[in-house]
Protein backbone atom coordinates (compact mmCIF):
# COMPACT_ATOMS: atom_id res chain seq x y z
CA UNK A 1 0.00 0.00 0.00
CA UNK A 2 1.17 3.15 -1.18
CA UNK A 3 1.40 7.06 -0.18
CA UNK A 4 -2.37 8.48 -1.34
CA UNK A 5 -3.11 11.81 -2.99
CA UNK A 6 -6.49 13.59 -2.67
CA UNK A 7 -7.25 17.13 -3.89
CA UNK A 8 -8.36 19.67 -1.29
CA UNK A 9 -10.90 22.34 -0.88
CA UNK A 10 -7.85 24.47 -0.91
CA UNK A 11 -6.27 23.37 -4.26
CA UNK A 12 -3.40 21.47 -2.74
CA UNK A 13 -2.44 18.04 -2.31
CA UNK A 14 -3.50 15.88 1.02
CA UNK A 15 -1.38 12.91 1.21
CA UNK A 16 -2.44 10.37 3.13
CA UNK A 17 -0.02 7.20 4.58
CA UNK A 18 -0.93 3.76 4.41
CA UNK A 19 -1.61 3.20 7.75
CA UNK A 20 -4.20 6.27 8.13
CA UNK A 21 -6.06 4.59 4.64
CA UNK A 22 -5.80 0.98 6.74
CA UNK A 23 -7.23 2.75 9.93
CA UNK A 24 -10.05 3.94 7.65
CA UNK A 25 -10.58 0.84 5.78
CA UNK A 26 -10.65 -1.14 8.95
CA UNK A 27 -13.22 1.23 10.26
CA UNK A 28 -15.40 0.50 7.75
CA UNK A 29 -18.31 -1.67 7.31
CA UNK A 30 -17.91 -1.23 3.32
CA UNK A 31 -14.87 -0.34 0.94
CA UNK A 32 -12.21 2.08 0.49
CA UNK A 33 -10.99 2.12 -3.09
CA UNK A 34 -8.36 3.88 -4.46
CA UNK A 35 -7.51 4.18 -8.37
CA UNK A 36 -5.66 1.11 -8.97
CA UNK A 37 -8.22 -1.31 -7.41
CA UNK A 38 -11.10 -3.82 -8.25
CA UNK A 39 -14.38 -1.80 -8.66
CA UNK A 40 -13.04 1.71 -8.62
CA UNK A 41 -14.46 2.32 -12.57
CA UNK A 42 -17.27 0.91 -11.70
CA UNK A 43 -17.84 3.02 -8.73
CA UNK A 44 -17.35 6.29 -10.49
CA UNK A 45 -19.16 5.50 -13.65
CA UNK A 46 -22.61 7.33 -13.44
CA UNK A 47 -25.38 7.85 -15.55
CA UNK A 48 -24.23 11.31 -17.42
CA UNK A 49 -21.55 10.19 -19.90
CA UNK A 50 -20.07 13.56 -20.32
CA UNK A 51 -18.63 13.40 -16.74
CA UNK A 52 -15.60 11.24 -16.71
CA UNK A 53 -13.69 12.12 -13.11
CA UNK A 54 -11.69 10.00 -11.06
CA UNK A 55 -11.32 10.76 -6.93
CA UNK A 56 -8.64 10.04 -5.56
CA UNK A 57 -10.57 7.29 -2.88
CA UNK A 58 -14.10 5.86 -3.07
CA UNK A 59 -15.48 4.89 -0.08
CA UNK A 60 -18.72 2.97 -0.24
CA UNK A 61 -20.50 3.03 2.49
CA UNK A 62 -23.11 0.72 4.37
CA UNK A 63 -24.39 2.56 7.21
CA UNK A 64 -24.50 5.69 8.70
CA UNK A 65 -21.98 5.19 10.97
CA UNK A 66 -19.52 4.53 7.69
CA UNK A 67 -20.65 8.20 6.45
CA UNK A 68 -19.90 9.67 9.63
CA UNK A 69 -15.99 8.12 9.30
CA UNK A 70 -15.82 9.32 5.91
CA UNK A 71 -17.05 13.01 6.40
CA UNK A 72 -14.46 13.20 9.65
CA UNK A 73 -11.76 11.81 7.33
CA UNK A 74 -12.48 14.45 4.69
CA UNK A 75 -12.94 17.18 7.40
CA UNK A 76 -9.66 17.00 9.30
CA UNK A 77 -7.59 16.96 5.56
CA UNK A 78 -9.72 19.52 4.27
CA UNK A 79 -10.79 17.36 1.16
CA UNK A 80 -12.85 17.61 -1.64
CA UNK A 81 -15.66 15.94 -1.20
CA UNK A 82 -18.41 14.55 -3.48
CA UNK A 83 -22.02 12.47 -2.60
CA UNK A 84 -23.55 9.90 -4.81
CA UNK A 85 -26.70 8.49 -4.34
CA UNK A 86 -28.43 7.42 -7.50
CA UNK A 87 -25.45 8.67 -10.30
CA UNK A 88 -28.52 10.26 -12.13
CA UNK A 89 -28.02 13.88 -11.74
CA UNK A 90 -27.65 15.91 -14.87
CA UNK A 91 -24.46 17.70 -13.36
CA UNK A 92 -22.36 15.19 -12.84
CA UNK A 93 -21.83 16.39 -9.26
CA UNK A 94 -21.94 12.66 -7.42
CA UNK A 95 -18.08 12.36 -8.60
CA UNK A 96 -14.94 14.45 -8.28
CA UNK A 97 -12.18 14.99 -9.93
CA UNK A 98 -9.37 14.16 -7.47
CA UNK A 99 -11.35 14.38 -4.24
CA UNK A 100 -13.33 11.83 -2.10
CA UNK A 101 -16.41 9.87 -3.56
CA UNK A 102 -18.46 9.02 -0.85
CA UNK A 103 -21.06 6.50 -2.30
CA UNK A 104 -24.03 5.70 -0.91
CA UNK A 105 -25.62 3.42 -3.52
CA UNK A 106 -25.04 -0.32 -1.45
CA UNK A 107 -27.48 1.69 1.32
CA UNK A 108 -30.60 0.88 -0.39
CA UNK A 109 -32.71 -0.87 1.78
CA UNK A 110 -36.63 0.05 1.94
CA UNK A 111 -39.11 -0.93 4.64
CA UNK A 112 -42.69 -0.42 4.39
CA UNK A 113 -45.21 -0.19 7.14
CA UNK A 114 -48.62 -0.41 5.29
CA UNK A 115 -50.55 0.02 8.38
CA UNK A 116 -49.68 3.73 9.49
CA UNK A 117 -48.98 3.88 5.52
CA UNK A 118 -44.91 4.80 6.08
CA UNK A 119 -42.05 4.28 4.60
CA UNK A 120 -38.09 4.55 5.63
CA UNK A 121 -35.62 4.53 2.85
CA UNK A 122 -31.59 4.10 2.41
CA UNK A 123 -30.04 7.05 0.52
CA UNK A 124 -28.98 4.68 -2.19
CA UNK A 125 -32.20 2.92 -3.02
CA UNK A 126 -33.75 4.10 -7.04
CA UNK A 127 -37.15 5.37 -7.77
CA UNK A 128 -37.79 2.04 -8.71
CA UNK A 129 -36.19 -0.01 -5.45
CA UNK A 130 -39.24 2.45 -3.72
CA UNK A 131 -41.91 1.54 -5.99
CA UNK A 132 -41.33 -2.19 -6.14
CA UNK A 133 -41.72 -2.53 -2.21
CA UNK A 134 -44.61 0.50 -1.32
CA UNK A 135 -46.62 -1.15 -4.37
CA UNK A 136 -46.93 -4.50 -3.03
CA UNK A 137 -49.26 -3.12 -0.47
CA UNK A 138 -50.85 -0.55 -3.23
CA UNK A 139 -49.08 2.39 -1.62
CA UNK A 140 -46.50 5.09 -3.29
CA UNK A 141 -44.49 8.07 -2.62
CA UNK A 142 -45.00 10.66 -5.30
CA UNK A 143 -41.35 11.02 -7.00
CA UNK A 144 -40.06 10.85 -10.56
CA UNK A 145 -41.04 9.86 -13.76
CA UNK A 146 -37.46 7.52 -14.16
CA UNK A 147 -37.47 4.48 -12.39
CA UNK A 148 -33.61 4.25 -11.97
CA UNK A 149 -33.33 8.10 -10.52
CA UNK A 150 -31.59 7.64 -7.29
CA UNK A 151 -33.74 8.61 -4.34
CA UNK A 152 -31.76 11.17 -2.17
CA UNK A 153 -30.91 13.38 -4.90
CA UNK A 154 -34.75 13.60 -6.29
CA UNK A 155 -36.10 14.47 -2.69
CA UNK A 156 -33.53 17.13 -1.73
CA UNK A 157 -33.95 18.79 -5.00
CA UNK A 158 -37.99 18.82 -4.51
CA UNK A 159 -39.09 15.97 -6.90
CA UNK A 160 -41.92 15.57 -9.00
CA UNK A 161 -43.60 13.34 -11.29
CA UNK A 162 -46.71 11.59 -12.16
CA UNK A 163 -48.63 11.69 -8.91
CA UNK A 164 -47.25 15.13 -7.75
CA UNK A 165 -50.51 16.89 -8.75
CA UNK A 166 -52.69 14.94 -6.49
CA UNK A 167 -49.68 14.32 -3.44
CA UNK A 168 -47.48 17.27 -3.71
CA UNK A 169 -43.65 16.82 -4.09
CA UNK A 170 -41.98 14.08 -2.80
CA UNK A 171 -40.38 16.53 -0.06
CA UNK A 172 -44.36 17.10 0.53
CA UNK A 173 -44.00 14.03 1.69
CA UNK A 174 -41.19 13.97 3.55
CA UNK A 175 -41.83 13.01 7.59
CA UNK A 176 -37.97 12.95 8.41
CA UNK A 177 -34.30 12.50 7.16
CA UNK A 178 -31.10 11.25 9.37
CA UNK A 179 -28.78 13.69 8.43
CA UNK A 180 -24.73 13.61 8.63
CA UNK A 181 -23.47 17.06 9.05
CA UNK A 182 -19.99 18.03 8.19
CA UNK A 183 -18.96 18.05 11.94
CA UNK A 184 -20.04 14.14 11.82
CA UNK A 185 -22.51 14.45 13.95
CA UNK A 186 -25.74 12.48 12.59
CA UNK A 187 -29.19 14.44 13.57
CA UNK A 188 -32.55 13.94 12.47
CA UNK A 189 -34.31 16.47 10.82
CA UNK A 190 -38.20 17.01 11.37
CA UNK A 191 -40.96 18.96 11.73
CA UNK A 192 -40.05 18.69 15.59
CA UNK A 193 -36.45 18.04 15.38
CA UNK A 194 -33.85 20.69 13.72
CA UNK A 195 -36.87 22.02 11.99
CA UNK A 196 -33.83 24.86 10.50
CA UNK A 197 -32.15 22.29 8.69
CA UNK A 198 -35.31 20.27 7.96
CA UNK A 199 -36.84 23.06 5.88
CA UNK A 200 -33.46 23.34 4.35
CA UNK A 201 -33.11 20.31 2.97
CA UNK A 202 -36.56 20.10 1.51
CA UNK A 203 -35.34 21.67 -1.75
CA UNK A 204 -31.77 22.93 -1.00
CA UNK A 205 -30.02 20.11 -2.02
CA UNK A 206 -26.94 18.23 -0.82
CA UNK A 207 -25.76 21.57 0.28
CA UNK A 208 -26.45 20.91 4.31
CA UNK A 209 -24.90 17.42 4.83
CA UNK A 210 -25.59 13.75 4.03
CA UNK A 211 -29.02 12.14 3.97
CA UNK A 212 -28.71 8.57 5.30
CA UNK A 213 -32.43 7.83 5.37
CA UNK A 214 -35.56 9.44 4.28
CA UNK A 215 -38.95 8.58 6.07
CA UNK A 216 -42.13 9.44 3.94
CA UNK A 217 -45.49 9.04 4.00
CA UNK A 218 -47.27 6.86 1.46
CA UNK A 219 -50.86 6.96 -0.33
CA UNK A 220 -53.04 4.59 -1.79
CA UNK A 221 -52.29 4.30 -5.57
CA UNK A 222 -52.57 1.40 -8.11
CA UNK A 223 -52.18 -1.34 -8.29
CA UNK A 224 -53.38 -0.49 -11.62
CA UNK A 225 -53.48 3.18 -12.88
CA UNK A 226 -54.49 4.64 -16.44
CA UNK A 227 -51.77 5.77 -17.89
CA UNK A 228 -50.15 6.02 -21.61
CA UNK A 229 -49.33 8.23 -24.54
CA UNK A 230 -50.80 9.49 -27.47
CA UNK A 231 -48.72 10.11 -30.25
CA UNK A 232 -49.06 12.74 -33.00
CA UNK A 233 -47.66 14.14 -35.99
CA UNK A 234 -45.27 17.17 -35.48
CA UNK A 235 -47.02 19.09 -37.92
CA UNK A 236 -50.08 19.92 -35.98
CA UNK A 237 -47.55 20.69 -32.76
CA UNK A 238 -48.78 24.50 -32.61
CA UNK A 239 -52.60 23.38 -32.68
CA UNK A 240 -51.63 20.47 -29.73
CA UNK A 241 -49.77 22.55 -27.60
CA UNK A 242 -52.55 25.40 -27.43
CA UNK A 243 -55.43 22.63 -27.32
CA UNK A 244 -53.50 21.12 -24.99
CA UNK A 245 -53.00 24.42 -22.47
CA UNK A 246 -56.63 24.58 -22.58
CA UNK A 247 -57.61 21.38 -22.08
CA UNK A 248 -54.93 20.54 -18.45
CA UNK A 249 -56.25 24.01 -17.29
CA UNK A 250 -59.76 22.67 -15.38
CA UNK A 251 -58.43 19.22 -15.46
CA UNK A 252 -58.71 16.86 -11.58
CA UNK A 253 -55.77 16.99 -9.54
CA UNK A 254 -55.39 13.00 -10.01
CA UNK A 255 -54.78 13.92 -13.70
CA UNK A 256 -51.22 14.69 -15.01
CA UNK A 257 -50.49 15.07 -18.78
CA UNK A 258 -46.39 15.53 -19.71
CA UNK A 259 -46.28 16.86 -23.30
CA UNK A 260 -42.58 14.95 -25.47
CA UNK A 261 -41.67 16.27 -28.63
CA UNK A 262 -39.00 14.10 -29.74
CA UNK A 263 -37.95 12.29 -33.00
CA UNK A 264 -40.10 9.08 -32.60
CA UNK A 265 -38.39 5.85 -31.70
CA UNK A 266 -38.77 2.61 -33.15
CA UNK A 267 -41.80 1.78 -30.85
CA UNK A 268 -43.76 -1.23 -31.69
CA UNK A 269 -47.23 0.26 -31.70
CA UNK A 270 -46.33 3.00 -33.92
CA UNK A 271 -45.80 2.46 -37.62
CA UNK A 272 -42.61 1.84 -39.18
CA UNK A 273 -42.79 4.82 -41.42
CA UNK A 274 -42.72 7.08 -38.55
CA UNK A 275 -39.67 6.19 -36.93
CA UNK A 276 -37.71 8.68 -36.99
CA UNK A 277 -40.03 11.74 -37.67
CA UNK A 278 -40.96 14.94 -35.03
CA UNK A 279 -43.87 13.99 -33.04
CA UNK A 280 -45.65 15.18 -30.46
CA UNK A 281 -46.68 12.99 -27.47
CA UNK A 282 -49.02 13.34 -24.77
CA UNK A 283 -48.31 11.40 -21.72
CA UNK A 284 -50.72 10.93 -19.28
CA UNK A 285 -51.28 9.45 -15.94
CA UNK A 286 -54.46 9.19 -14.00
CA UNK A 287 -54.07 8.50 -10.24
CA UNK A 288 -57.57 7.44 -9.36
CA UNK A 289 -60.72 5.14 -10.32
CA UNK A 290 -60.03 3.74 -13.97
CA UNK A 291 -63.58 4.20 -14.90
CA UNK A 292 -63.23 8.05 -13.67
CA UNK A 293 -59.75 8.17 -15.51
CA UNK A 294 -61.38 7.27 -18.94
CA UNK A 295 -64.01 10.02 -19.05
CA UNK A 296 -61.58 12.82 -17.90
CA UNK A 297 -58.91 11.51 -20.07
CA UNK A 298 -61.10 11.78 -22.98
CA UNK A 299 -60.82 15.52 -23.63
CA UNK A 300 -57.46 15.24 -24.35
CA UNK A 301 -57.54 12.16 -26.42
CA UNK A 302 -60.14 13.45 -29.09
CA UNK A 303 -57.65 16.18 -29.92
CA UNK A 304 -56.14 16.12 -33.76
CA UNK A 305 -55.76 12.78 -35.69
CA UNK A 306 -53.09 10.89 -33.62
CA UNK A 307 -50.71 8.51 -35.17
CA UNK A 308 -50.99 6.22 -31.85
CA UNK A 309 -53.50 5.71 -28.47
CA UNK A 310 -51.71 3.67 -26.28
CA UNK A 311 -53.45 5.11 -23.14
CA UNK A 312 -55.08 1.93 -20.87
CA UNK A 313 -54.81 0.23 -17.15
CA UNK A 314 -51.00 -0.34 -16.38
CA UNK A 315 -49.60 -1.00 -13.43
CA UNK A 316 -47.63 1.83 -11.47
CA UNK A 317 -44.90 0.32 -11.30
CA UNK A 318 -44.66 -0.34 -14.89
CA UNK A 319 -45.49 2.72 -15.11
CA UNK A 320 -42.43 4.19 -13.37
CA UNK A 321 -40.54 2.49 -15.82
CA UNK A 322 -41.95 3.23 -19.04
CA UNK A 323 -39.16 6.05 -20.54
CA UNK A 324 -36.05 4.10 -18.83
CA UNK A 325 -34.67 2.41 -21.99
CA UNK A 326 -34.99 6.13 -23.44
CA UNK A 327 -32.95 7.21 -20.07
CA UNK A 328 -30.30 4.34 -20.03
CA UNK A 329 -26.82 5.13 -18.47
CA UNK A 330 -23.83 6.48 -20.48
CA UNK A 331 -24.98 8.75 -23.28
CA UNK A 332 -23.78 12.34 -22.99
CA UNK A 333 -26.34 14.13 -21.17
CA UNK A 334 -26.98 18.65 -21.30
CA UNK A 335 -29.71 20.05 -20.13
CA UNK A 336 -31.46 23.31 -19.44
CA UNK A 337 -34.63 24.03 -17.96
CA UNK A 338 -36.97 26.57 -17.24
CA UNK A 339 -40.14 27.11 -15.10
CA UNK A 340 -43.64 28.57 -16.41
CA UNK A 341 -46.96 30.02 -15.12
CA UNK A 342 -48.37 29.35 -18.50
CA UNK A 343 -47.38 28.20 -21.62
CA UNK A 344 -47.56 31.31 -23.65
CA UNK A 345 -48.12 31.84 -27.27
CA UNK A 346 -44.42 33.09 -28.18
CA UNK A 347 -43.33 30.82 -26.08
CA UNK A 348 -44.76 27.96 -28.15
CA UNK A 349 -43.90 29.35 -31.53
CA UNK A 350 -40.53 29.35 -29.96
CA UNK A 351 -40.70 25.67 -28.77
CA UNK A 352 -42.28 24.63 -31.96
CA UNK A 353 -39.47 26.10 -33.60
CA UNK A 354 -37.07 24.53 -32.07
CA UNK A 355 -38.09 20.81 -31.81
CA UNK A 356 -38.02 21.11 -36.25
CA UNK A 357 -34.15 21.66 -35.83
CA UNK A 358 -33.47 19.06 -33.45
CA UNK A 359 -29.96 18.08 -32.90
CA UNK A 360 -29.66 14.53 -32.54
CA UNK A 361 -32.12 11.47 -32.83
CA UNK A 362 -32.05 11.18 -28.98
CA UNK A 363 -32.76 15.03 -27.88
CA UNK A 364 -35.98 16.40 -27.13
CA UNK A 365 -37.92 18.54 -25.57
CA UNK A 366 -40.54 17.98 -22.75
CA UNK A 367 -43.21 20.08 -20.83
CA UNK A 368 -44.53 19.30 -17.09
CA UNK A 369 -47.70 19.34 -15.98
CA UNK A 370 -47.61 20.23 -11.94
CA UNK A 371 -49.76 22.21 -9.99
CA UNK A 372 -52.25 20.64 -8.19
CA UNK A 373 -51.13 19.83 -4.71
CA UNK A 374 -47.45 21.27 -5.23
CA UNK A 375 -49.30 24.72 -5.39
CA UNK A 376 -51.15 24.39 -2.22
CA UNK A 377 -48.15 24.59 -0.26
CA UNK A 378 -46.75 28.12 0.78
CA UNK A 379 -43.68 29.15 -0.91
CA UNK A 380 -41.58 29.99 2.34
CA UNK A 381 -43.18 27.02 4.01
CA UNK A 382 -39.63 24.87 2.13
CA UNK A 383 -36.85 25.65 0.57
CA UNK A 384 -38.28 24.52 -2.45
CA UNK A 385 -39.12 28.05 -4.25
CA UNK A 386 -41.75 27.81 -6.75
CA UNK A 387 -45.36 26.63 -5.45
CA UNK A 388 -46.83 28.74 -8.39
CA UNK A 389 -45.50 26.81 -11.90
CA UNK A 390 -47.96 24.42 -13.29
CA UNK A 391 -45.08 23.71 -16.43
CA UNK A 392 -41.59 22.70 -16.34
CA UNK A 393 -40.01 23.07 -19.62
CA UNK A 394 -36.82 20.79 -19.66
CA UNK A 395 -34.82 20.53 -22.51
CA UNK A 396 -32.56 17.57 -22.93
CA UNK A 397 -30.15 17.29 -25.50
CA UNK A 398 -28.87 13.39 -25.43
CA UNK A 399 -26.29 12.02 -27.84
CA UNK A 400 -23.14 9.71 -28.20
CA UNK A 401 -20.48 11.53 -29.70
CA UNK A 402 -17.64 14.13 -28.78
CA UNK A 403 -17.94 15.58 -32.02
CA UNK A 404 -21.83 16.81 -31.71
CA UNK A 405 -21.10 18.44 -28.12
CA UNK A 406 -21.10 21.90 -29.67
CA UNK A 407 -24.24 21.54 -31.96
CA UNK A 408 -26.31 19.78 -28.90
CA UNK A 409 -25.18 22.18 -26.06
CA UNK A 410 -26.07 25.12 -28.37
CA UNK A 411 -29.46 24.35 -29.63
CA UNK A 412 -30.19 23.89 -25.83
CA UNK A 413 -28.55 26.81 -24.60
CA UNK A 414 -30.22 28.85 -27.19
CA UNK A 415 -33.93 27.41 -26.69
CA UNK A 416 -33.21 28.33 -23.29
CA UNK A 417 -32.24 32.24 -23.72
CA UNK A 418 -35.31 32.58 -26.13
CA UNK A 419 -37.91 31.64 -23.89
CA UNK A 420 -36.38 32.98 -21.06
CA UNK A 421 -38.62 36.17 -20.99
CA UNK A 422 -41.76 33.53 -20.45
CA UNK A 423 -40.61 32.22 -17.67
CA UNK A 424 -41.02 32.93 -13.83
CA UNK A 425 -36.43 32.91 -13.40
CA UNK A 426 -36.80 29.79 -10.85
CA UNK A 427 -35.72 26.21 -11.71
CA UNK A 428 -35.69 22.96 -10.35
CA UNK A 429 -32.11 22.40 -9.34
CA UNK A 430 -31.98 18.69 -10.59
CA UNK A 431 -32.28 19.88 -13.94
CA UNK A 432 -29.93 22.23 -14.01
CA UNK A 433 -26.51 21.89 -15.29
CA UNK A 434 -23.23 22.24 -13.74
CA UNK A 435 -22.92 25.22 -15.88
CA UNK A 436 -25.35 27.68 -14.12
CA UNK A 437 -23.64 28.89 -10.69
CA UNK A 438 -24.62 32.10 -11.35
CA UNK A 439 -28.35 30.98 -11.21
CA UNK A 440 -28.25 29.90 -8.17
CA UNK A 441 -29.42 33.09 -5.70
CA UNK A 442 -32.16 33.99 -8.18
CA UNK A 443 -33.37 30.07 -8.86
CA UNK A 444 -34.35 30.64 -4.70
CA UNK A 445 -35.44 34.08 -4.92
CA UNK A 446 -36.80 35.05 -1.13
CA UNK A 447 -36.09 31.65 0.14
CA UNK A 448 -31.96 32.35 -0.98
CA UNK A 449 -31.26 34.54 2.27
CA UNK A 450 -32.39 31.89 5.10
CA UNK A 451 -30.72 28.98 2.96
CA UNK A 452 -27.42 30.85 3.35
CA UNK A 453 -27.82 31.40 6.96
CA UNK A 454 -28.66 27.70 7.73
CA UNK A 455 -25.67 26.85 5.39
CA UNK A 456 -23.36 28.72 7.47
CA UNK A 457 -24.63 27.13 10.66
CA UNK A 458 -24.33 23.15 9.13
CA UNK A 459 -21.82 23.41 6.66
CA UNK A 460 -19.65 26.83 7.25
CA UNK A 461 -16.43 25.70 5.55
CA UNK A 462 -18.56 24.88 2.63
CA UNK A 463 -17.07 21.01 2.74
CA UNK A 464 -20.64 20.35 0.78
CA UNK A 465 -20.23 22.34 -2.51
CA UNK A 466 -20.14 19.57 -4.83
CA UNK A 467 -23.95 20.52 -5.98
CA UNK A 468 -26.07 23.56 -7.35
CA UNK A 469 -24.10 25.09 -4.19
CA UNK A 470 -25.16 27.68 -1.56
CA UNK A 471 -22.38 29.81 -0.10
CA UNK A 472 -22.37 30.31 3.67
CA UNK A 473 -23.31 33.13 5.21
CA UNK A 474 -20.58 34.21 7.04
Amino acid sequence: MTTLSIATISGQTAFIPPEALLTLKEGLRGSALAKDEDGYDMARSIWNGMVDRSPGLIVRCHGAADVMRSVDFARERDLVVAVRGGGHNIAGNAVCEGGLMIDLSPMNSVRVDPAIRRAWVGPGATLGDVDRETQAFGLAVPTGINSTTGISGLTLGGGFGWLTRKYGLTIDNLVSADVVTADGRLLRASAEENPDLFWAIRGGGGNFGIATSFEFNLHPVGPEVLSGLVVHPFDQAGDMLRSYREAVTDAPEELTCWVVMRRAPPLPFLPAEWHGREVLIFAMCYAGDLSEGERVTQKLRSLGNPIADVVGPHRFVDWQAAFDPLLTTGARNYWKSHDFETLEDGALDLITQAVRALPGNECELFIAHVGGAMSQIAPDATAYPQRTAHFVMNVHTRWRENKDDTACIAWARNLFRATEPFATGSAYVNFMPEDEADRIEKVYGANYPRLAQIKGRYDPRNMFRMNQNIRPAQ
